[in-house]
């Protein structure tokens, strides 16, 4: 079975966020064996985004896929053939979000792919939410669900 893995800093204790993440995994779980990895934030000491960043470089296998404002925009179809190609490299494909100030250009640079959910801010654990439900959205497209319409 397809193994995705979303690697995140940060934990999220808001429970609407929570819930809705747990949803999205549940449904992944039909199309993939889903996993949430958290690494923990780093004080912000002006150094937070490069202690983030070597871990998050630490973690990286399979496939990855890099969340950054710097990124390429992808429409929903061309995010799903992206993670759709990806496992045809790797059985795995690990989805990863930065912390809140952002990730070192090591990673950027590691990552197989780097994408942008647009041009806008978003705080990281909601950009959580989004990236679930995106790539929710991706594994029904490729299966051809209603679900994208």
């Amino acid at each position: 079975m397809k193994k995705l893995e979303l690697l995140c800093v940060g934990s999220i204790k808001e429970r609407y966020f929570t819930d809705g993440i747990a949803e999205y995994v549940k449904r992944l779980g039909r199309y993939c064996d889903v996993t949430v990895t958290e690494i923990p934030d780093c004080r912000d000491d002006g150094k937070a985004a490069a202690e983030e960043s070597r871990a998050i470089l630490a973690k990286m296998n399979g496939f990855t896929v890099l969340a950054d404002l710097r990124g390429k925009a992808l429409t929903s179809e061309e995010f799903a053939g992206l993670i759709d190609g990806a496992y045809l490299r790797s059985p795995k494909v690990q989805f990863i979000i930065g912390g809140s100030r952002g990730v070192t250009d090591e990673v950027r640079k590691a990552a197989d792919a780097v994408v942008s959910f647009g041009r806008m801010t978003y705080p990281h654990r909601l950009m959580r939410l989004i990236a679930a439900e995106q790539l929710y959205r991706a594994f029904t497209i490729t299966e051809g669900s209603a679900y994208h319409k």
